[in-house]
């Protein structure tokens, strides 16, 4: 459905890994192997955190309708800016308009969230659930995508205090709603959550079939295997990237997550838990 690449680590330019590495962000806009379309063509978008701002500051934001691969804009601001932790997805529409609404990332205060899947049946779902969102957030929902209001009934359901809990009970709820309308495993995809600190990533579906997820390995290790390789020596020992399907083919760079695990990168490292097992 769409590609979404997340890192975090000491500040670069996000060139490196959406438009710079073998198979970046952009070039699977084009061509994605893994992905359920191979081309992701219908707009885009990237969320970061200016280098040095204070935790707790909102993001900015530049999402297109353009394909990414065409938007000269796109290449200018990731060649410009420095980030300690970015958002990036590509978007491949499963239904909804294309409007600059409905491209991801969604922003929220300091959090950021992104979606690869859909939410089977959101047409028969949509009114139940925007119903349940908070009315203080809905009038934040300004596109029409399942993903939006995944977002707005996560941060109903606290995903401030509790991401774990909070992704646990709305992908609950869809299931709950989708059931009482007969909608066989509503849920479908990969999301991912950032406070500006924090990465949750989830891989997540109602069938237990869910979209790839990979996240890379450790930067000391893979320096020590290739210790030549200069493309890696931009990164910092702590850096970590979660990406719907690998940036490159160097063996070893990427571990898929295993199907119901939440990736959680922070300061500390990263580390996989179960979810929704």
């Amino acid at each position: 459905m769409c590609r979404w690449v997340a890192y975090a680590g000491e500040a670069l330019h996000p060139s490196t890994l959406i438009l710079d590495t073998p198979h970046s962000l952009v070039a699977q806009s084009l061509n994605s192997p893994l992905g359920k379309e191979t081309v992701n063509g219908d707009g885009f978008g990237i969320g970061w955190y200016p280098a040095g701002d204070v935790p707790g500051k909102a993001p900015a934001l530049f999402r297109s309708v353009e394909p990414a691969w065409f938007d000269e804009n796109l290449s200018e601001i990731a060649r410009a800016i420095e980030t300690p932790l970015f958002f990036a997805h590509v978007r491949a529409a499963s239904g909804p308009p294309i409007q600059r609404t409905n491209c991801h990332p969604f922003r929220h205060e300091n959090w950021l969230f992104m979606h690869n899947g859909a939410l089977h049946g959101f047409t028969r779902m949509r009114r139940e659930l925007l119903l349940l969102i908070d009315p203080a957030l809905f009038p934040e929902v300004r596109g029409t995508t399942d993903s939006e209001v995944l977002f707005h009934l996560a941060l109903t359901h606290g995903l401030r205090e509790d991401p774990l809990a909070a992704m646990s009970r709305t992908l609950r709820e869809v299931e709950r709603i989708g059931d009482q309308l007969g909608i066989p495993h509503p849920v479908q995809g990969t999301f991912a959550v950032t406070d500006g600190t924090t990465i949750w990533a989830f891989r997540y579906s109602s069938i237990h079939d869910s979209r790839t997820l990979f996240y890379s390995e450790d930067l000391g290790t893979l320096q020590q295997t290739y210790p030549d390789l200069d493309r890696l020596r931009v990164f910092t020992k702590g850096a970590r990237v979660v990406v719907s399907e690998p940036l490159s083919d160097l063996p070893g760079a990427f571990i898929e997550v295993p199907e119901s695990t939440v990736v959680v990168v922070d300061r500390t490292g990263c580390r996989l838990e179960p979810f929704l097992r």
